[in-house]
Order: structure tokens, then sequence, then C-alpha cells
């Protein structure tokens, strides 16, 4: 093989891809003087590979991670990976479905189901109780059984409960049906995101995990569409009194929620497990092969052309071995589920041991602060978009004469395009964060949009109209989505492969606990002094945005 020198530095000039993984994993070659000079080769051959992209200027090093890297990056970006986006991306709707649902269902079944101020607040509290529980349990089970079974698992349970929920007679019935719903659709974020994630190549997995996020938007859409087409419509039946079953219209929007989480499942059945995850529980052998049939549906060729011929470990999956001999003694003495408790409590306790203690610490503290932020205002638009119309002000003085809307007629079709604006309003954040999260990085969108949004809560306060609530709710939820997006990405990259899924899983509990609180607190304050709350908000926001200084950066990053 020939060599040439270029600033002291030796160079591949005429092998491939290939060759060079396979000199990197044999040992220097005869006429090479030292271990240094095989490790600087570095693969000449970027660009395109039969029209798919493969990562442009990668620099092998010798890092405990490398072999994985240049596995991925070999098998490029192609028809499965934009697949694979779709299917992550419509699995992540089902969060934004279920959350957004109820701002709709709430006014059309409040005379169905004899709801009172209370029962809202508890239905609204109880969606995220139930994805609070799903949670710390789906994402430390991501861990222990696998992602694929998890999603499959998680998402047939928010689906069955949907459709169920949706006979519900009853408002207790309907909040236990709702709560279980919730515990599906709770676990299956995190899963979906450590899913993917461990797909990506470092160079574009900011991109591609944006990508994913977004779809979030499309649940928002989704949703408020599904809304304005089926809620004031004639479909179901119309209630009556004297019936012992009613199926009104809003029940029929109840179970079309359930349509991204069903069908969601349906293409996880056919879709492999994720490769990073067999690898480091020891079954290479499998990992390998998910990576063949990524290659050939990436680069249209077979799986003899996948130039990768064994993937190694990294000295992570030491641990996971020791934990899982830890878990056979353990069901010696107990049962297989007590023992995956209790495998679950200690993986939690991980997570804010060293060397994850500062990590853990701020990013729960961050997404807590957000989740507040957001949820405390963002479900409340509706209440002051009717405070903004009939009052003049977002803010009614306590002992004001507050008007409130006549559903005896049905809801006030109003809602549903001013959520269906707000919702697009998502797209140019979602699009900035697609383009510049490998630019910029995470932590600079995540600080910049923390604060912006804490300054521009802050102005709600000072509207006076239905027109100029709109327009600041819909600037909120554009630069909001951004940090959403940035926390996406970071909680894949700050963790090992080990204990990714219960990091994320125990986020997404921070998420809901502040999003209960968010909510409580705003709804026990806005009638009275909605300037409390609305500041509150504000500082929050920016609170988390000062933690976000704190984090290391992960740009381009190995996965661990």
């Amino acid at each position: 093989m020939e060599k040439v020198r270029d600033d002291d530095n030796e160079i591949c000039t005429n092998s491939g891809l290939f060759e060079d993984i396979v000199l990197r994993r044999i040992g220097p070659i005869d006429n090479m003087d030292s271990t240094d000079e095989y490790e600087r080769l570095i693969p000449e051959e970027n660009g395109k590979r039969n029209g798919n992209e493969l990562a442009p200027n990668v620099e092998y090093s010798n890092e405990d991670n490398g072999n994985y890297d240049e596995a991925v990056e070999a098998a490029g970006i192609g028809k499965f990976t934009w697949l694979l986006a779709f299917v992550c991306g419509w699995a992540n709707a089902s969060d934004s479905v279920e959350i957004v649902s109820v701002s709709f269902l709430l006014p059309a079944a409040e005379q169905d189901l004899n709801l009172s101020s209370t029962d809202k607040g508890v239905l609204n509290s109880i969606i995220f109780v139930g994805m609070l529980v799903g949670s710390l349990l789906w994402g430390s089970l991501a861990d222990i059984q696998g992602r694929r079974k998890v999603l499959i698992y998680s998402l047939s349970v928010n689906a069955l409960f949907g459709l169920l929920s949706s006979f519900a007679q009853e408002f207790w019935l309907f909040l236990i049906l709702r709560f279980f719903s919730g515990v599906g659709v709770g676990g299956s974020v995190p899963a979906i995101f450590s899913y993917f994630g461990e797909f990506q190549m470092r160079q574009r997995r900011g991109m591609m995990i944006s990508i994913v996020a977004t779809f979030w938007l499309a649940g928002n859409i989704l949703t408020a569409g599904l809304a304005w087409a089926i809620i004031p419509s004639n479909l179901g039946t119309d209630h009556d009194e004297d019936s012992r079953f009613n199926y009104e219209s809003w029940r029929v929007f109840v179970a079309f929620c359930t349509i991204p989480s069903a069908t969601s499942v349906l293409t996880f059945l056919v879709l492999p497990e994720s490769p990073k995850f067999l690898l480091e529980t020891g079954r290479a052998e499998e990992a390998l092969e998910v990576m063949r049939k990524v290659f050939v549906w990436n680069n249209m060729g077979t799986k003899l052309d996948y130039p990768i011929a064994v993937l190694l470990p990294s000295s992570k999956s030491k641990t996971s071995t020791i934990d899982e001999t830890k878990k056979r003694s353990i069901r010696a003495c107990c049962t297989e589920t007590g023992a995956e408790i209790v495998t679950i409590i200690k993986a939690n306790i991980k997570l804010f041991l060293p060397p994850l203690t500062r990590v853990s610490v701020a990013m729960n503290v961050i997404i807590f602060c957000l989740a507040f932020g957001f949820y405390g205002l963002w479900m409340w638009f509706p209440q002051l978009f009717q405070e903004a119309e009939t009052q003049g002000s977002v803010c009614v003085k306590s002992g004001a004469n507050i008007t409130k809307p006549d559903n005896s007629t049905g809801p006030d079709t109003q809602i549903y395009t001013d959520a269906f604006y707000t919702s697009l309003a998502n797209l140019p954040g979602n699009l900035i964060t697609i383009i510049l999260m490998d630019v910029v990085g995470r932590k600079a969108i995540l600080c910049s949009s923390l604060v912006l949004s804490g300054v521009g809560v802050f102005f709600i306060y000072l509207v006076k109209t239905r027109t100029q609530v709109l327009i600041m709710s819909c600037l909120f939820s554009g630069i909001s989505v951004m940090a959403w997006n940035a926390i996406s990405v970071l909680g894949v990259e700050m963790y090992p492969t080990s204990i990714r899924g219960t990091a994320l899983g125990f986020q997404s509990v921070s998420n809901r606990i502040g999003a209960i609180f968010g909510n409580l607190i705003f709804g026990a304050l806005i009638d009275t002094n909605c300037a409390i709350p609305i500041l509150t908000v504000a500082a929050m926001l920016a609170i988390g945005g000062i933690v976000t200084l704190t984090l290391p950066n992960t740009l381009k990053i190995s996965l661990k």
C-alpha cells in the first residue's frame, strides 16, 4: 500500500474504507515503524456511496467507541434512515396528541360528564401523573429488555386504554383509563430517542434527532385538525339523559387520537432492535446483522458489501455484563419481576452518583424549569384568549365580573383555529434547530431559547386583545420548541448506553412534575392575581437558561 507524507502525517492514498478499517483492527502493517503512525490512518474516501450520504471529513480516532462510529458511518444515510426518522417521529407525535387532546375535549365533555372546575383540574393533572409513572417504569425497562420491545408494549398500552376511555360513561372511569393511557405514552418518549439516536452517525445526530422531535409539532397539528373537524360535527350520537350509553362527537375525537400510537406499534413490529443496545449487552453478532441490513437498505447493495466484519463493544459493556450476572443471582431468591424492580431502582440511583452527578442534577433542573414554564402557560392559552376577548386583558382582577363562555350549544370553535395557528408557529423554531443543531451546538440553542422564552412571557402580561395574545403565544411556542429539541439531543448524548433509557425516563419524570406544578400554580392564581404565575413562569425559564451554562458541550461526540 502506497503512503505519502503530508505535514508529518501518513495518509492512505489508495486504500478504500474496507482496507482502512481492517488495518486498524488487525494491527500495524509491516512497513510502519510504530503504532503511533498506525493510529494516524485516516480514510480519504468521503462524500457519497451509491448516491447516499457519508460522513464528511471524518477523522477516526482511537476512542473506546470508535468501531461502532465507523460501523454507523459505513452504513451511511439513506432509505432506512429516513424511514426510521418518520416512524420514530410519528411515535413521538403520540405524546403530543395525548397532552393536547385534553385541552380540546374538556369544553365539549363538560356537560356530558358533568365536570366541575375541580374535575377539569384533576383530569389535566392525571394525564401527567400517568406519564410520570410510565417514564420511570418504561425508561429503565428499555435498558433491560430493549428499546424496540418497550416501544411496542408502551404504545400498545397507550392505544388500548385511549380507545377504551372513549367509551367510558362515568367521569371516574374515564379518569382511570386516561391515567393508564398516560402510563403508556409516558414510557414511549425515552425509548424513542434512545432507539433512534443509537442508529445515527455523530456528525449529524443532532440534526436527525431534531427532525424526530419536530413531529411533536405534527401531533399538535393533527390533534387541532381532528378536534376542528370532529368535535363540532354531528359524528357520534347526541347526548341523551335517559340513555345508559352515549357516544358523542368528542368521544369519536378521543378514539381517533389513538391513531399515531396504534399505527406505530405495527411498524415497530417489523423494525430491528437498536444495534448499539445489542452490542453493549453482549449480542455483537445480532448487532452486526442489523448494521448489515441498514447498509443494504441505505446503499442498495448486499450484505457482503458492508465493510465491517466485527463489531467491538465499548468498555461500558463490562458493567452491563456484571449487572446481568447480579440480576441472575437475585432471581435465584426472588421472582424475575422483583429482580427487575431492584435493577430499575439501582439504575436510577446510579444517575446521581459520580461521574454523572453534576450532569444529571443540571439536566433535571433545566427540564423541570422548562416544563413548569411551558405547560404552566401553554395549556392555559385558551383561558387567556377568553379573558382577553371578554375582559380586555389577560389578567382579570380579583372580584371582577368574569364572563364565562356559553357551552350550551357546544364549544367555541375559535379555540381550534387559535390552537392550529399556535401549533404552526412551532415550524420556524423546528427548522432552525434542524439546520443549526450540528453547527452551533445543543448547549447554545438550549440556553438562548430558554432566556428568550422567559423574556417573551414577561410581555404576555401587557397584552390586551385576543389577537395580541395569539401573536405572543405563537412567538412563545416558536422559541420554546427549540429548547425541547435541544434537550432531546442532549439527553441521548450525555449518558452511556447501559443507562440511557433510564436517564431519559427520569428526565421525563422531571418534565411531568414540572408540568403538574406549573398547571396547579397557574390554575390557582389565574383568577385572583395572574401576574404572579406569569412572572413565575418567566423566572423559571430564565433560571433554566442559566443552569444550562453548567452543561458540557456534546457537539459531535461519540455515544458511550
